[in-house]
């Protein structure tokens, strides 16, 4: 890489952090800047995948006060994002990307979708709790079968993998928003962490990418958490809703 190219990738690496903290699909910004330096698309995407797990990790950590009493949850549901992880990211080192790809655009369409409706749906879900429904705290079966398919996809490809897991949980939990994007940024680490480790030993990668990818998104990280947790609820659903929104578009055009 020349120079330039260099310090634009470090740059990318940082947005990418600073989103994925917040929202999710930072790999949308990344991964056209690998491209544009000459890498192709299947070692762009492992050399992606591999530089976003410090930043996952970092936005974990920024959201450790809304962790708080999730313990349980978050073990649960990081077993099908282990599960799902693995799967994806030995799909995309073995399947052509075609048939996959055909359903991305209708998952984070439908996620969109989820995350507008999150307030009506957590009304929903009060109601049904204040009727004598049944208590789920960790989402049942459903939430964990969905959580773990988003999992598969997060390992594929990840982008706008954060919304699916957002408005998957917004649907069967009764949780305000930051706590779920907390949650959201450890299954996305986990997913992140376990796709790298076989990448490492199974996949071609770009080291000078995937170093400096690391580097801006651990600091994105930070940043981005430090940010998006200042955000109300509205404003936070917008954000989701918009930087969707520009994924969906960008998935149906690619």
């Amino acid at each position: 890489m020349t120079p330039w190219e260099m310090t634009a990738v470090l740059a990318a690496g940082t947005g990418a952090g600073a989103v994925n903290a917040v929202v999710g699909s930072g790999t949308l910004i990344t991964f056209p800047v690998l491209l544009a330096t000459g890498l192709p698309p299947v070692t762009a995407t492992v050399s992606n995948g591999l530089g976003l797990v410090p930043g996952s990790i970092t936005a974990a950590v920024g959201y450790r006060e809304e962790l708080r009493g999730q313990g349980r949850r978050v073990l649960l549901l990081g077993i099908g994002a282990v599960l799902g992880g693995l799967v994806g990211a030995v799909l995309l080192l073995t399947l052509p990307a075609s048939a996959f790809e055909r359903i991305v655009p209708v998952l984070v369409g439908l996620a969109l979708v989820l995350v507008a409706c999150q307030p009506w749906i957590a009304k929903r879900v009060r109601r049904r709790l204040a009727s004598g429904g049944p208590v789920r705290r960790d989402g049942g079966p459903l939430l964990f079968a969905g959580l773990t398919l988003a999992s598969v996809y997060g390992g594929y490809f990840s982008a706008a993998q954060g919304i699916i897991y957002v408005s998957l949980m917004g649907m069967l939990l009764d949780e305000t928003l930051q706590r779920l994007n907390a949650v959201k940024n450890v299954l996305a680490a986990v997913v992140n962490t376990v796709a790298a480790l076989l990448f490492l030993f199974f996949a071609h990668f770009d080291w000078t990418a995937v170093v400096l990818i690391a580097a801006g998104s651990a600091l994105g990280g930070l940043i981005g958490a430090r940010t998006g947790r200042r955000f109300s609820p509205a404003v936070l659903r917008a954000l989701i809703v918009s930087v969707g929104t520009v994924a969906l578009v960008h998935l149906v055009l690619r």
